[in-house]
């Protein structure tokens, strides 16, 4: 007879696989299972720390990280402001905020919302890949009509230089504040190509900075333009006089503004040339499809990218703290700064102009990028003031000018800034 574990006594040749019945018919020998009910019962605390674990490592950061996430989808459903882009970054906020999340990188498991952030973001790809397809939207032709309105893209641009000013006297270093400052650019890819060229620390926050606030335009600016001017002004009518811009002068003019630009600020080359690039394949007239691709699908399927990769930068560790916050702050300065500097200039030419020839001061407010909701945001408080008063061409070209104008700006910031 043979003892197994204490538990009973058969046969050694019940070991070899035989029937045990056979053996043990003359109940000369007996066989006990183990209890499995009690091995269950002792692995019953790893079972529940598995399924309710990541409830015990909850904590109120992330419960305030889904708060805000929430707030953005509600944002971009409910008032429809950037939809496109406040969804997958108020979704992908509540996906990073999650105890052990594994679309972010946990300890040796890489997460893919980090593969995509050093595939397209850190390397500055998914901005310059956008700018093709805005490139792609924008008609230059109310600003080809008009030039002289380019100048009020870059009044408009007060806002990055007067912030990243008061970054540095916040005790930002160079690069963050440059980072911070470009906030004024309201061109969300240039901020995210700017503050990834530094390397900055704040990313995150001055991405959801940058496309809040594009959102949030037609709250920030009116209150902004009523504050520094008068009814009269709001009420100047401008004369528009429809003309025909050749093709080969929108052919020639994402060209021209390239090799300017270039050689007057060499780091905007790339921002410039992509979004020129875009819009030659607007106005070459030969490349439909590619252009159409642009606009779209490639817009598009960046956009969705784009959104839901910066909120791998808003983790609750990163991003709650008080330099959000005043980064958060500068940025809706950066924005009144802009509608200020682009107002008030349009306010100093109308010293030296006559009666008739006068601007109506608003439009200078679209020199901020945010195309093209500046000028329809304009143009409805144009048409508020006086039913009559049809600023949308006017206010448009400027907004392009702004969209030139910031790229141009995010480049001198570049060069201005040692990396």
């Amino acid at each position: 007879m043979t003892e197994v574990s204490g538990i009973g006594q058969f046969p050694a040749t019940a070991l070899d696989g035989q029937d045990f019945s056979a053996r043990c018919a003359d109940k000369s020998c007996f066989f006990v299972m183990p209890d499995t009910h009690q091995q269950i019962r002792k692995d019953e605390p790893k079972t529940m720390q598995a399924i309710f674990g990541n409830l015990l490592q909850l904590d109120i950061k992330l419960v305030i990280m889904w708060i805000i996430g929430g707030v953005l989808i509600y944002l971009a459903i409910k008032k429809d402001m950037e939809p496109s882009l406040l969804l997958p970054m108020g979704f992908g906020a509540i996906l990073v905020n999650l105890p052990n999340s594994g679309a972010i990188t946990q300890g040796d498991e890489i997460g893919v919302l980090n593969v995509l952030y050093d595939a397209g973001i850190a390397n500055e790809l998914f901005p310059l890949l956008l700018f093709i397809g805005i490139g792609a939207m924008i008609d230059f032709g109310p600003l080809l009509q008009s030039p002289y309105l380019l100048i009020f893209g870059a009044a408009a641009q007060l806002g990055v230089f007067a912030v990243m000013s008061l970054a540095c006297l916040f005790g930002f270093n160079i690069q963050d504040a440059a980072s911070i400052g470009v906030i004024g650019a309201a061109d969300g890819p240039t901020a995210i190509f700017v503050s990834q060229y530094f390397n900055s620390q704040y990313t995150g926050a001055i991405m959801v900075a940058a496309y809040s606030y594009m959102a949030l335009v037609p709250i920030i600016q009116p209150p902004v333009i009523r504050a520094i001017t008068t009814k009269k002004e709001r009420t100047i009518h401008m004369k528009y006089s429809a003309s025909t811009v050749s093709k080969q002068t929108k052919i020639l003019f994402p060209i021209m503004v390239t090799l300017i630009a270039g050689l007057v600020v060499p780091r905007s080359v790339a921002l410039v040339g992509f979004l020129m690039f875009g819009n030659l394949l607007r106005e070459c007239g030969v490349l439909d499809s590619l252009s159409q691709t642009a606009q779209n699908v490639l817009a598009n399927l960046i956009t969705i990218f784009l959104g839901i990769t910066i909120a791998s930068q808003m983790q609750a560790d990163q991003f709650l703290n008080p330099r959000t916050l005043l980064i958060m702050g500068l940025g809706l300065l950066a924005f009144v700064f802009d509608t200020f500097g682009g107002v008030i200039f349009a306010k100093v030419i109308n010293i030296f102009l006559p009666e008739g020839k006068k601007i109506n001061p608003m439009i200078g407010a679209c020199g901020i990028s945010a195309f093209p909701m500046s000028s329809r945001v304009i143009s409805k408080m144009a048409l508020k003031e006086d039913k009559e008063n049809y600023l949308l061409m006017q206010a448009a070209g400027v907004n392009v000018g702004g969209q030139i104008a910031s790229v141009i700006a995010g480049g001198m910031i570049l060069n201005l800034v040692a990396r």
